[in-house]
């Protein structure tokens, strides 16, 4: 929204400076985005006058001329031939920057002849096209500012542009009016009264109007009046000039009063040529396939259900939007239908998206206008164009009624108090409240029509808050609710969830933040993809799934590294995924992904590529990280995404499964398009157990002053045993003093023959109050062997 400091003070009666307004302005919530203030650019220049003015020794077209200036007399050569004695000009001096040539003056020499400066044309100023000759003005004294006489003389060449953002609860603001209203409600001036007695019909109107049953929802009054015999030519150079610096280019008298209205009070017109209007006008719903040539000179097709202004032959505009070309206005105009209208702001804004057209009325319609001045802007615009278009003015017709949006909310003094924090009297919450035209009875204040934003006492409020300026606000610390130390603000689920994004970075994963919706062939390869989780309304066809797991994000994401040549990955995600459609059918999941190698290629060969186990350490890290039990069982079983052989389910017991570790199933990553092997893991921190002890203190630290012993057995075993059946089974052999058994061999073939295998295992005995004697250690040994024996079958290698 622009609008010109001068055209602001037709509404405001101040005094306050152009940075004033600009900080009320964005404190009162009208964000200002730019101010333009053409002085800024001319305050280097003075008057001067041309002492004498001499032919150049070496030009025809050349003059040298003496230039009386505050600083003296100054020699400058200038080719205009305007140039002579006696005249008042504009300078610039050496080391000014000239706008219209982009140019920084220096002291230079043309044709031989020394030059100090120059005398400006308009064109070198920005103020006009105009550079036949340099600015003679009609008055001035040498020395004065040249903006200062600009200010003087012609104030419109100086008049600063202001423009704001509008949020899209503030319609009001979208009219000159309604800012002026809000700057005078600060305290920045007074509103000066701009009401329009109504204009006298003379004969009735010969062009009806009407609107269909179906369509009162989208336009509940159509009004208008036919003003005959108008001139539409130029319009005066006040509007020409208002107009041109908020950039709308002046067209025509009647299409600018039209422009006039738009941005000054909010309400969009449009004027038709009632010549070329074809019986009445009729306001209803297109069957279909009905098509305009709109003002903007492009074609366009109406769908189903939009609403039309039509006269006999046909649609002759897009109600709210655009005009068409066939009945618009032009020179020869000399009788016009002016219309002004009230249309629903849903419907307004259908329409529009689905056609694809924008202008100022669409704008402002699908924001929300004030219904009541429905009537009172035409009377206003009827009273602009008799003025400056002359003409005959006929009765009013209208079709419909205005809608009634009154509504009215307590006005509760204390509430300033409790919702904002700030101590603001009564009186002045009334008198703001009035100053921004509410209407006040009581404690009850009635709101005006030109703000559909106030719908509650919460929203009185805020208006009170707002002009009152939110800066006075004083940071206030909040009590506690409960004396002594605060409570932990976070859950144990977020702080598992931190500590497991922290402990994945520390192993040099990259996090990753995907959206939660993914496409239906994705969602299939993890078990999800069906009705219960598909969207009513996806935003794409690649978003039409909620994720049933991390997994389906990080693939994608790898290859789109591994197309932009990076092969070697370790990425993480935490986050929800969904196994339902309904609220609580969602669980959190931390979710790793290895592709390539572990590191660099390097002289020493140490790298190599990812395998099961580097998945399953880091899943175990963070298990550790978020409190999981240190002993758990390793199964199979997992879902068929996984590598059958090459995977794992960590478990505290048949049906409690903490996380997934392995090599994800080659036809996933065919799917996915990732380039594989590619290993990953699962983590449910929230099947994991609370620790019992939730208190702040440790358990003693235990520390053993006996050495340890170590025994390693090698056991021939069938080549279908896995390594952990081994391993549980040695450990259960005596589980208080072995404290750890590791597997650090496998052998298979050689004497051992088909079918069979070799694993060695390396057992820590610790001793708990006495050094162990080498019986006892036998004994243990023996267990172990009996163990290991009646799990798998295994004996010691001879």
């Amino acid at each position: 929204m622009k609008f010109t400091l001068s055209w602001l003070k037709d509404h405001l009666d101040t005094t306050a400076t152009v940075d004033e307004i600009a900080e009320a302005l964005t404190d009162l919530g009208l964000e200002v985005e730019a101010v333009t203030n053409p002085a800024d650019r001319l305050r280097a220049f003075t008057l001067a006058r041309v002492k004498s003015a001499e032919q150049h020794p070496d030009a025809d077209r050349l003059r040298v001329c003496i230039v009386e200036t505050d600083e003296g007399e100054r020699q400058i050569v200038c080719g205009a031939p305007n140039a002579r004695e006696g005249i008042i000009v504009v300078l610039a001096k050496p080391g000014d920057y000239v706008p219209g040539i982009d140019t920084t003056l220096s002291v230079g020499r043309i044709r031989g002849v020394e030059s100090h400066g120059m005398m400006a044309s308009e064109r070198e100023l920005e103020l006009s096209d105009e550079h036949d000759g340099i600015i003679e003005l009609p008055s001035g004294e040498v020395g004065e500012r040249f903006v200062d006489w600009l200010a003087d003389n012609f104030p419109e060449k100086v008049d600063p542009v202001i423009e704001i953002a509008i949020t899209p609860n503030r319609p009001d603001a979208l009219g000159v009016r309604g800012i002026a209203r809000d700057l005078a409600a600060r305290g920045l001036g007074t509103l000066r009264p701009r009401d329009h007695d109504p204009v006298p019909g003379d004969f009735p109107c010969p062009i009806p109007v009407a609107i269909d049953e179906d369509t009162a929802d989208g336009c509940p009054v159509f009004a208008g009046r036919v003003i005959r015999g108008v001139r539409n030519g130029p319009s005066p150079q006040w509007l020409q000039d208002q107009l041109r610096a908020i950039g709308l280019r002046p067209i025509s008298a009647l299409v600018d009063i039209t422009n006039f209205m738009t941005y000054d009070r909010n309400r969009p017109l449009h004027v038709f040529d009632a010549d070329k209007v074809a019986g009445g006008l009729r306001v209803h719903r297109a069957r279909g396939g009905e098509t305009i040539m709109a003002l903007d000179d492009r074609e366009y097709t109406f769908a189903p259900g939009m609403i039309v202004i039509s006269d006999d032959n046909g649609p002759e505009s897009i109600a709210g939007i655009m005009g068409g070309a066939a009945t618009g206005v032009s020179d020869q105009t000399e009788n016009v239908f002016v219309e002004s209208a009230y249309w629903d702001h849903v419907q307004i804004a259908l329409a529009g998206r689905a056609l694809k057209v924008s202008s100022d009325a669409r704008y402002r319609f699908e924001r929300g206008v004030d219904p009541e001045y429905t009537i009172a802007g035409l009377e206003h615009a009827t009273r602009m164009i008799v003025d400056l278009c002359g003409g005959e003015v006929s009765e009013l017709v209208i079709a419909g009624d205005v809608p009634n949006h009154s509504r009215s909310y307590r006005l509760n003094p204390a509430r300033v108090q409790s919702l904002v924090g700030m101590d603001i009297p009564e009186s002045e919450q009334r008198q703001t409240l009035t100053r921004l035209g509410f209407r006040l009875e009581g404690s009850q204040a009635h709101v005006p029509s030109w703000r559909p934003d106030i719908q509650g006492e919460a929203d009185l409020v805020e208006e009170v808050a707002r002009i009152a300026s939110l800066t006075r606000l004083q940071g206030r610390p909040l009590k506690r609710l409960s004396p002594g130390i605060p409570k932990p603000v976070m859950t144990p689920h977020q702080r598992r969830l931190q500590a497991a994004r922290r402990t994945a970075a520390a192993l040099g994963y990259n996090e990753c933040v995907s959206y939660s919706f993914i496409d239906r062939e994705a969602a299939a390869l993890f078990g999800g993809g069906g009705d219960a989780t598909m969207l009513e309304n996806p935003i794409s066809s690649e978003m039409t799934h909620m994720r049933p797991s991390l997994l389906p994000g990080l693939l994608r994401a790898a290859a789109r590294n591994q197309a932009r040549g990076f092969m070697d990955l370790a990425l993480f995600e935490a986050g929800p995924a969904f196994h339902g459609g309904e609220p609580g059918e969602q669980h959190t999941l931390v979710s790793g992904l290895l592709v390539g190698r572990i590191a660099p290629k390097d002289v020493h060969g140490t790298a190599r590529a990812v395998d099961v186990f580097d998945a399953k350490a880091d899943a175990e890290a963070v298990l550790a990280a978020i409190g999981a039990p240190a002993r758990a069982q390793i199964r199979r079983g997992a879902p068929d995404w996984w590598h059958p052989g090459r995977h794992g389910m960590i478990c505290l017991g048949p049906k409690k499964v903490l996380a997934v570790f392995g090599e994800l199933h080659p036809r996933v990553l065919k799917a996915m398009d990732v380039k594989g092997p590619a290993m990953g893991f699962v983590v449910w921190p929230d099947e994991v157990p609370l620790a019992r002890r939730t208190g702040a203190g440790r358990s003693a630290l235990e520390l053993r002053d006996l050495q340890a012993v170590e025994r390693d057995f090698a056991f021939v075993v069938d080549a279908d045993v896995e390594a952990l059946t081994l391993v549980n089974a040695a450990a259960g052999a005596d589980k208080a003093l072995i404290e750890d058994v590791r597997v650090f061999d496998e052998f298979i073939g050689g004497s051992l023959g088909a079918g069979k295998k070799s694993l060695a295992v390396t057992v820590r005995l610790q001793p708990l109050d006495k050094t162990l004697t080498e019986k006892e250690i036998e004994a243990v040994s023996a267990r172990i062997v009996q163990k290991v024996g009646k799990a798998t079958g295994g004996v010691l290698r001879g």
